[in-house]
């Protein structure tokens, strides 16, 4: 068997039955405390008939059965490759030819950290605009970790459990121009604000089905997408006294959609919509960019992507560099491809084409530096110009 087979074997196969993940029931795939991932079933098997504790069959952990958690990137694997399966290497644009262009020669990888062990699938990133720290959610013991300029771990926190302001599994973050640090959790459908010393000051629930991307935009504002609902919010509190000022309902009728990023100068938005597969075809996405007060700018599908780009695409993240760019993910190609300005929108021209693994979250820093968060790897991946 080829070495690209085993590894996709290895991935998308529970390693203690080794039957097939699955989105639903017994297949679905489920983390425990350590990092490693089994299918629901095993999780049951290894609990017993009590259903009170179980042993990783890997590194002899001790857990709870009520310790797991959904496999958040797993099952965006998944469900990119869709009903109709498909090989992973497909999926990620590696069969036959139509690979990305080289990244220019002015951007390299300055700086590369957490990695397996330090982060645990982790699914958001975001940059202290003032500080220049990065806050990375991931699915470890403490949901959010926050980096130095330098790399270092200065701080962890938001533990897992149920008290008020405990994240049970963290879908985004963003850091406001403040230091607050501001969490969609998406076991509790709330969004969930931390001072820059890692305390709880506020947590919202009501109202949402499931809240998911989210940016910071002016000083006490944010703005979320809410999957479940189709909808955009806009969240404005006094963060430093816990109080939530408003949360409005700011545009409907979008599609499943997670991503969003803000555009600082302008006030525009942009986000991810996720479409859903039609019969054996896989799901695709749709970026849309709207202005400040919620007008339609411009749209571009994975089928529009393919009029100017022979590969396809699959946006996971999205941001706005500093002229005012709309910059994604792409997971198909492991790239990290600019659009353009919403003006120009959409143009294409890859900014990183190598070196990813199975980009998730995406940000820049106050200096313009380039932050991929690597799901694939577990690690974060700075770049700047050289």
């Amino acid at each position: 068997m080829a070495a690209e087979d085993e590894a996709e074997l290895s991935l998308l196969e529970c390693r203690v039955c080794f039957e097939p993940y699955g989105p639903d029931g017994q297949r679905r795939p489920l983390n425990l405390p350590c990092g490693h991932v089994l299918c629901r079933g095993c999780v049951g098997a290894l609990a017993g008939a009590e259903r009170q504790r179980l042993e990783c069959p890997f590194c002899r952990r001790l857990c709870g059965p009520a310790d797991t958690s959904e496999c958040r990137p797993l099952l965006q694997l998944l469900e990119l490759l869709g009903p109709a399966g498909g090989g992973l290497a497909s999926a990620l644009g590696r069969s036959g030819g139509g690979a990305a262009a080289a990244a220019p020669a002015g951007l390299g990888l300055r700086l590369c950290l957490g990695g397996w062990g330090s982060l645990v699938n982790p699914t958001g990133v975001a940059a202290c605009p003032g500080s220049g720290r990065l806050a990375v959610a991931h699915d470890g013991k403490k949901r959010i970790h926050v980096f130095g300029p330098s790399g270092f771990c200065l701080r962890r926190f938001g533990e897992r459990g149920d008290a008020n302001n405990d994240i049970k599994y963290a879908l985004d973050v963003t850091v406001t121009s403040d230091g607050h640090v501001v969490v969609t959790d998406g076991g509790d459908c709330s969004v969930k604000a931390f001072d820059s010393e890692g305390r709880g000051v506020l947590a919202v629930r009501e109202g949402f089905c499931l809240p998911w991307g989210l940016d910071a935009a002016a000083k006490s504002e944010v703005i979320l997408t809410d999957s479940e609902a189709g909808a955009l919010y806009r969240l404005a509190a006094d963060f430093q006294r816990g109080e939530l000022k408003k949360c409005q309902m700011i545009r409907s009728r979008l599609v499943s959609p997670r991503a969003v990023a803000v555009c600082q100068s302008s006030g525009a938005v942009v986000v991810v919509e996720h479409l859903k597969a039609r019969g054996p075809s896989k799901g695709s996405t749709r970026v849309t960019i709207l202005s400040a007060e919620m007008d339609l700018i411009g749209q571009v599908d994975s089928f529009g992507v393919n009029l100017v780009f022979p590969s396809r695409i699959y946006a996971t993240a999205v941001a706005f560099d500093r002229e005012g760019r709309v910059i994604v993910t792409d997971v198909c190609s492991r790239a990290v491809i600019c659009l353009g300005k919403p003006e120009e929108f959409p143009s294409f021209n890859p900014l990183i084409s190598h070196g990813l693994s199975y980009p998730v979250g995406l940000t820049y820093t106050a200096n313009n530096s380039l932050v991929v968060l690597d799901s694939g790897d577990h690690s974060v991946k700075v770049y700047s110009s050289t």
